[in-house]
């Protein structure tokens, strides 16, 4: 085995330009743009002027993090390819985000996701949808930062405890001055360098291995390729019904109710121009997910013969990624460096990326409705920064402690699909079922999270007492230098060994991918019932406008009386130039014009209802 490979100056320097460059961005458009983000609508939605090429290389920098960038491939080299299905599912989701979740979103001209629930339920359904959703960010921000920057210092040489603070102030930085805009053209140059550098690297390595084919040909030989596993059994860990059908309802969940997402999509002109850029993130998500893919299947070919993972070369399998970059690249010169600098741009989109829909959803959801008075927008503005630079501050903290409890790290990414179900069940319901109530969708979304949490716990549990074991692909070590046999050890042998899965509870030995479908079923399920027996809605009193056009047809007439949720930009255009009308014919001497039918559905608030003349 070469020896280790680190950095060198040239390299510094251009990870040190990435992170620059991206301050510089954020200074930008807080300094010297035409509309400086000093209103809520510039900060959180951008001023609905983005351009669709920034915002879908933003989605795209969403939801491919470090974590994605390091673990894919060496999901690949333990386990096969088996994981590469998920992208089956992903033009599935795309369709079902923008004709059935998206345009109820978008006509209705929300800044928070989670004000739906208001809307649609009730105040506390939307408070435990934010706090679901504050809770997973929390947990999820410090994890995206120190898992790649663990791998990055072990392999390269560099501190974890110098880069990782480092790293986090820049874009704690660019995230508050800058608002929306610099966090998307931010994302949209990590996005290039995350591109470049995995394309380089496969194509640099896929010819040193003599093309595709050899590639091709070597994990053949080493049972890696596997894509179409029709086990109907869930409790094995990736079949391609778990990655395939599970995928689509947790992808589902990360996109179409994430509040990350969804503000991306609102801060374009139009609804057409939203759905186009859902698209084409949909199509940039399948290249990134199959690029990284095809690079574990590289790595294991050139590494085919002499595993470092036996070798002792690294500790875990998330670093055979950044040593394989620098045993074959550390030798030209500033490639390593803009590898390294694309792994941590995923790490920084998606840290900037939570940390900017955090500090929207805290701001509309927990502290503009505590003041009993208008926010203007100057204070608004500023108290939107404190939470940026707060709550950043907070997660750099928790990369610290993440270091020192490993279990945290297995806790927050079980995390996602434990919040996810309950989150995309309280949605789907409020969207698709108009006679479900808020006590319905409350009930349901504690005891989908509890019921979820408690199958994870249950699970991590067996997995550390050994009684869930994943059995993974045979590597070898014949071909290394030094004279290097495979250990012997039971404990080494048995992760090459199918294990007996009969023994531990059905639920604990369910596939993590179903986490999601299983806590959005568990939450539909709850609601319905406890809303059949607490008076249930009348369909034909829920306005159309917060509900799925899908199901439009199939639904009563609705009720002439029914309240519209709230005012979109359209009738407060419409109302403009037809209340001159309204206050000559209608209400001649009204000092106080009520307009029926612009109240909440089951939370009447006068302060946006009420119309006053001027």
């Amino acid at each position: 085995m070469s020896s280790m490979v680190y950095f060198d100056w040239l390299d510094y320097l251009v990870f040190g330009a990435m992170l620059l460059l991206s301050a510089f961005i954020g200074i930008y458009f807080a300094c010297f743009a035409s509309k400086k983000q000093n209103t809520t609508a510039e900060y959180l939605m951008g001023g609905k002027t983005m351009g669709m090429f920034p915002i879908s290389m933003s989605l795209i920098a969403s939801y491919v993090s470090g974590i994605s960038l390091l673990g894919l491939p060496a999901e690949m080299y333990t386990y096969g390819t088996q994981l590469w299905a998920v992208v089956f599912s992903e033009w599935a989701v795309s369709v079902a985000i923008a004709f059935i979740y998206l345009p109820v979103f978008y006509n209705l001209q929300i800044t928070s996701t989670y004000e739906y629930l208001r809307l649609r339920f009730c105040h506390n359904v939307r408070l435990l949808g934010s706090i679901i959703f504050i809770v997973k960010m929390m947990l999820y921000i410090p994890i995206v930062i120190y898992v790649p920057a663990l791998a990055f210092s072990q392999v390269t040489g560099i501190n974890l405890h110098l880069i990782t603070p480092i790293v986090c102030i820049v874009c704690i930085f660019y995230t508050t001055v800058g608002g929306l805009k610099a966090v998307v053209w931010t994302d949209t140059l990590q996005t290039v360098l995350m591109y470049f550098g995995v394309i380089f690297v496969l194509i640099y390595g896929t010819w040193r291995l003599g093309g595709v084919k050899n590639v091709i040909a070597i994990n053949e030989e080493g049972q890696r390729l596997e894509f179409f596993n029709m086990d109907p059994d869930p409790t094995i860990r990736h079949t391609f019904w778990t990655t395939v059908f599970g995928n689509f309802f947790s992808w589902l969940a990360s996109c179409s109710v994430n509040q990350a997402m969804m503000q991306r999509c609102l801060a374009l002109s139009s609804l057409k121009r939203a759905r186009i850029t859902i698209f084409i993130m949909a199509a940039g998500i399948y290249m990134i997910v199959s690029l990284c893919c095809y690079t574990g299947l590289v790595i294991y070919a050139t590494f085919s013969s002499c595993d470092p993972l036996q070798t002792g070369a690294i500790r875990k399998s998330d670093q055979l990624l950044p040593y394989f970059v620098m045993q074959l690249t550390g030798t030209i010169p500033a490639l390593p460096g803009i590898f390294m600098s694309g792994v941590f741009s995923a790490a920084l989109s998606s840290m900037s990326t939570g940390l900017n829909s955090l500090c929207g959803v805290i701001f509309e959801d927990l502290i503009r409705p505590a003041y009993n008075k208008p926010i203007s927008e100057k204070t608004a503005s500023f108290i939107m920064k404190i939470i940026v630079v707060v709550i950043g501050a907070i997660c750099v903290v928790l990369v610290f402690l993440v270091e020192h409890m490993g279990a945290l790290i297995q806790a927050g990414k079980s995390l996602a699909g434990i919040t996810a179900g309950s989150l995309l069940g309280l949605f789907s319901m409020g969207l698709f079922l108009p006679w479900t109530n808020s006590t319905g969708a409350l009930a349901g979304g504690l005891v989908s999270t509890m019921f979820v949490g408690w199958m994870s716990i249950g699970t991590q549990a067996a997995m550390m007492r050994g009684d869930i074991v994943f059995p993974t692909k045979p590597v070898s070590v014949a071909g290394c230098e030094a004279n290097v046999t495979l250990p012997t050890s039971p404990v080494s042998m048995a992760h090459t060994v199918e294990f007996d899965r009969s023994g531990t509870f059905f639920l604990y030995r369910l596939s993590y991918l179903y986490y999601t479908f299983v806590g959005m079923i568990v939450c539909v399920m709850v609601g319905v019932v406890v809303s059949y027996f607490t008076r249930p809605n009348d369909p034909a009193m829920v306005h159309r406008d917060l509900l799925t056009p899908i199901i439009h047809r199939w639904l009563p007439p609705q009720h002439p009386y029914c309240r519209r949720p709230r005012l979109t930009q359209h009738d407060i255009e419409l109302s403009a130039r037809e209340m001159p009308h309204l206050r000559a014919h209608a209400f001649p001497k009204a000092t106080d014009v009520r307009v029926p039918g612009y109240f909440s559905n089951n939370n009447s608030d006068p302060a946006t209802a009420r119309l006053r003349p001027s």
